[in-house]
């Protein structure tokens, strides 16, 4: 059995079923498990596609960049997933170090091929919706497979992604993903969810992201449900899509909330065919989860990472959704603990690192045994998240570890005061680094967003923060912004804030 089994089943059961719906044109299952076997089929006779190799993907969101994963889950094979939002540069060292076979794009990101064909001449590529200079276009390569799509020595034990993270220092990991992994998240999300058949998924979060990949969309496709893809995220299509395709499901993180809740057409959208939403991938300011739970939606937090499938601990649709900004309890299969620096549990309400083991984990980062070994001790995932539980599980996550700023011996965390920050209405986002200091080592400074038409002042914020917390937790300035560096997720990057205001100072001092 391998990961494919599930869709091919599903086909056996209800093979009218949509599968999935995609600017106007739906797949059966019945279909998509046909789509599936023709595309194995075509990578193995007309690509040499075997068990172990690497197929990379640079495409938006459609129905074939699923297809494609499955095949590869049939084949044995590896799905790379390229961030269309990075530079070229970036894409052509993961495509090296994964050492990609095939390259699937789509016309758009054709940018990427003039150098691809220079560094890496050995990669065969297809185009989605054209044919490129000395490639195929990939319904003629489907269309000429011939003979088995399977392989006789594949099983849920095998690789089946490679998702690079964007790291904090140097160059991205390639976190690696067997079947079974997606198989024991996807068994999470439907207990997170109440995740079944009757159920319809609306994604608009990328598929080259674990997040928008994983959450719900796959799990929903082994479930039997039904799934709306759109190409990519804008707050005037996702509500329609509310309001007219009547999704049960959708995740979405705080910057796709906040475009989707300060749409003119927000407060007019019918929104009652939603029985949750699902967010997390970083701090969610409580005014945004609002905006839904004043609708009648449950709002749902999951945490984890890429390394975790990414489901790893999660509040539940009818369960304890009361414990203000918690991100719930360790998953149905699962486990997660609060580790000190020594690697000793730590009781509850004393912060320390956040671990997690189980199924659901990533094997290795490819190619890298220090990497893995760093992260990965005693089948423990060291996350290098910060944050405590209570004494009955619940989990409050309280920064990335390499975030924490330590002003004269105090800890400082940069989200508890991006919290307050947030909390004034005048701040639309906002991210907290720490500044070198002679005195006091490192001291907080702040990057603010404001409110289209604010005019607050840096004094009237300090004071604002002032009046909540600790004065060394004070910003000791804040620099007001049009916009922040972010992950594909909305995830702010402090470390590249970091980098920005070292350069600054270093200007400012003359070096």
């Amino acid at each position: 059995m391998d990961l494919c089994t599930l869709i091919e089943r599903n086909a056996t059961f209800s093979p009218d079923k949509p599968a999935i719906h995609f600017e106007g044109a739906t797949l059966s299952y019945s279909v998509f498990n046909q789509r599936i076997e023709q595309v194995a089929r075509a990578l193995k006779s007309q690509l040499g596609v075997d068990r172990g190799d690497r197929v990379a993907i640079l495409s938006l969101n459609r129905p074939d960049y699923l297809v494609l994963l499955y095949a590869c889950a049939r084949l044995g094979a590896i799905l790379v997933p390229l961030n269309w939002r990075l530079a070229v540069a970036e894409q052509l060292f993961i495509l090296s170090d994964a050492a990609a076979k095939v390259l699937v794009v789509e016309h758009a990101f054709e940018a990427l091929l003039p150098a691809l064909a220079e560094q890496l001449p050995g990669i065969f590529v297809v185009g989605f919706d054209y044919a490129p200079l000395g490639g195929s276009k990939w319904d003629d390569l489907v269309e000429r497979g011939r003979g088995d799509g399977r392989s006789l020595h594949t099983d849920l034990s095998r690789p089946l992604l490679i998702v690079y993270t964007s790291g904090t220092t140097g160059r991205p990991k390639g976190a690696v993903l067997r079947q079974e992994a997606l198989l024991w998240n996807g068994v999470m999300s439907q207990h997170m969810h109440g995740l079944t058949s009757a159920d319809h998924v609306l994604t608009v979060l990328p598929l080259f992201h674990v997040g928008g990949l994983n959450i719900q969309t796959t799990p929903a496709l082994h479930q039997g449900a039904t799934v709306t893809i759109h190409p990519r995220f804008t707050p005037e299509a996702t509500l329609a899509a509310f309001e007219h395709d009547r999704p049960t499901l959708a995740v979405l993180v705080p910057a796709t909330i906040q475009a989707l809740t300060d749409h003119p057409g927000w407060p007019t959208t019918d929104l009652s065919s939603l029985k949750a939403i699902s967010t997390g991938s970083t701090m969610v300011p409580r005014h945004l989860t609002d905006r839904f739970a004043e609708r009648g939606i449950s709002v749902l937090q999951v945490y984890g990472s890429t390394e975790t499938c990414p489901i790893a601990i999660y509040t539940r649709l009818g369960g304890d959704l009361a414990r203000e900004s918690s991100s719930g309890l360790p998953g149905l299969c699962c486990e997660a603990t609060i580790l000190d620096d020594a690697g000793n549990e730590l009781p509850p309400g004393t912060p320390g690192e956040i671990a997690v083991r189980g199924p659901n984990l990533f094997s290795e980062y490819w190619g890298n045994q220090e990497a893995t070994y760093e992260a990965l001790r005693n089948d423990w995932y060291h996350t290098g998240d910060v944050g405590h539980r209570d004494v009955d599980g619940y989990f409050w996550v309280h920064d990335r570890k390499k975030n924490l700023i330590i002003s004269g011996g105090e800890n400082v965390y940069p989200a508890e005061v991006e919290r307050v920050l947030l909390e004034h209405p005048d701040v639309a986002e906002c991210a907290v680094v720490g500044r070198r200091d002679p005195r006091w080592d490192e001291v907080p400074i702040a990057y603010v967003i404001r409110r289209s038409g604010a005019r607050i002042e840096a004094e009237a914020l300090q004071a604002h923060v002032q009046s909540q917390l600790a004065r060394f937790k004070v910003p000791r300035e804040i620099i007001f912004t049009e916009e922040l560096p972010r992950t594909a997720l909305g995830k702010i990057q402090h470390f590249m804030l970091k980098q920005h205001d070292a350069r600054s100072s270093q200007e400012r001092d003359g070096h």
